[in-house]
Parts: structure tokens; sequence; C-alpha cells
């Protein structure tokens, strides 16, 4: 029973990514030949620094929208860990034309071509807002509600067209539904900047972050080591029912926005007392935001083994040591 991904052809889309990097990050420290494709549209090539030299990490700049750059990025590859995509809630909303071209246009290319060229396993990167207008909590995997967003609807098509390509071309594929994942590398900057970056950012600037809504609303804030041992979980799991299916991948604990601003300048302040004196500024609530997330993950433990090792608290303390020492050379 294989227990770690080693020695093996990998690729992972969107390897420049946050996400993506940290995994490529890993997979190469675990000796497996590794791939990233990406087209620099989110991805930073500084994410890639460490890697680059490394004779077994290869670069492939390209898009998931053409086939060909698909193609050529599978070649001989056993597994692909697809996280590329055009992420967030408020881009979708913006622009839904580009968010369906990347993430429904170009998820069926990269299928299309793990299937062409014999991938063994395909893990893809699924989100929770598939949950949609769901009040059930914890959220679990066969209940799900209507998409509140088009990126929400983008992921759940991803879902519909792996479990047919599944049943269709005799392909493994596994989909992890992310929960608000954060850490090392996660971008600060730019207008669809995720939360816990955003403030840290902030709040070492001496800024008051903004809260959308009263802070009430909350999420199962997840760590990326949490996200990286699933997705590896996915890549070597050999029992069939955990096969064509898709997971939870959180922490399984509920943390309100008003709770995570405190947690983010109790840490903050060992490096800066004066950060827990700032200001908090409430704004209005976001369109398209679910208020409440929290996810099961006993059907991943079960049958994928899946059992994170970073609470929220845990992960807020890496990651800020992380941030301190990277967002500070930025000001």
């Amino acid at each position: 029973m294989l227990t770690k991904l080693e020695n093996k052809k990998v690729l992972v889309t969107g390897g420049a990514g946050f996400i993506g990097s940290n995994l490529c990050e890993k997979l190469l420290n675990q000796n497996n030949q590794v791939i990233c494709l990406d087209n620099f549209a989110t991805g930073k090539r500084s994410n890639l620094n460490q890697m680059i030299s490394n004779n077994r990490f290869k670069l492939i700049e390209g898009d998931i929208r053409n086939i060909d750059d698909c193609s050529r990025a599978v070649e001989g590859v056993e597994i692909v860990f697809h996280q590329a995509a055009l992420g967030s809630v408020p881009r979708s909303i913006a622009d839904p034309i580009t968010s369906n071209e990347v993430n429904v246009s170009g998820f069926m290319n990269m299928l299309i071509a793990a299937r062409d060229s014999g991938v063994k396993r395909f893990v893809y990167a699924a989100s929770s807002s598939t949950y949609g207008d769901s009040k059930n909590l914890p959220k679990v995997e066969d209940i799900i509600g209507k998409p509140l967003s088009p990126y929400a609807i983008t992921k759940y098509v991803n879902e519909l067209y792996a479990d047919v390509f599944a049943r269709l071309y005799n392909m493994q594929i596994i989909g992890l539904r992310y929960f608000n994942v954060f850490g090392r590398r996660q971008d600060p900057d730019g207008a669809y900047a995720a939360v816990i970056p955003k403030f840290v950012k902030t709040l070492i600037s001496k800024e008051s972050p903004v809260i959308n809504g009263d802070g009430t609303y909350s999420r199962d804030f997840t760590y990326v080591d949490n996200v990286l041992q699933a997705n590896e979980l996915a890549a070597i799991v050999q029992n069939e029912q955990a096969i064509n299916t898709v997971y939870n991948v959180a922490y399984g604990q509920r943390t309100t926005l008003n709770e995570l601003v405190q947690y983010l300048q109790e840490f903050l302040s060992d490096y800066d007392a004066s950060i827990a004196d700032v200001k908090i500024t409430y704004g209005p609530a976001r369109e398209g935001d679910i208020p409440h997330s929290l996810a099961s993950i006993d059907k991943a433990a079960k049958l994928l083994g899946y059992s994170p090792n970073y609470s929220i608290k845990e992960g807020l303390r890496e990651a800020i040591g992380w941030y301190w020492e990277n967002l500070r050379q930025t000001e």
C-alpha cells in the first residue's frame, strides 16, 4: 500500500499559483518529476524561483484554453493535479465569460488531454462554492444547493464532467472541494485577493482592515499543508470506493471574520505590539457570499485517510511567520 507519492512523473496545472506552487515543491521534495503548466495570468514566476533550476522540474508556459498546450503538458505523465482556474466569486460576477472559458472549457481540455495520453489518475481542485444556497451545516458532499455565482456554476460543471468522463472513458478522477485555503505564497494584492493575506498586509501597514458585513459570517479556513496532504492521498489511494467521487478538504471548524481578525492581531503582535491596537472597519456584505461555511471531513477521513495536521490557529501561526518575512519587504 502506497503511503507517499514518489518517483512519478506528474503534472501540476496552475503550478505557479498559490496552491499549485506549494504542491510542486512538495512533489519535487519527494523525488517526483514535476511538470508545471501555467500562463501566469494569476500565478507568479517568483513562486517557482526555488524550483526552476531543479533538473526534475519543467515549466511549460501555456494556457489550458489551448488543447495543444494541454496535450504537450500531459505527455508521459502518470498523475495530473489540476489546480489551474480563475478563482474568486467577485471576479466571476464581473467577467463570467472568461471564468467560464478557463474553468469549464479549460477543464474539459485537460480531461481530454489526460484521457488521450492514458493518464492514470486525475485529481482536480473543486470548490466549496458548489454548496451554493444550501443551509445545511456541516456541508456533506451529497447535499448541495443552487449556485450563487458564475464561479460556483463553473466548479459544479467540473464535477459533472468529471463524473461523465470517469464513466464513459474509464478514467480515475477525484475532486477536492477546497474550503477557504490560506498559507505561504498566497497573494495579498489585487482586487480579488483572499481575505487572510489581504488582512495581514493591511495590519502590517497599521491600516484598518475592512470586513464585509458585520463580521459574523463564518468560514472553515484551511491551511495549505492540509490541502497538500489531501492531494497526495487522492493521488495514491487504491480503494475503488474512494475513486471517481468528490471530497471536502477543510479542517472541520468554523471561524467568524471577527474571530479571524482577533487571531491575526494576536499573532502579528508577537512581531509588532502596536498591531493589536489597529481598529477594524465594517463595510457592506459582498454579493454572492454565503453567510456560513463548515465542512464535514468524515468522507475524506474514511476513504482517503485524511487527517488535517493544522487547525486554523496553528496554520495562522505558520502563515504569519512567512508573511512577516515576505510582506514587509514590499512595504
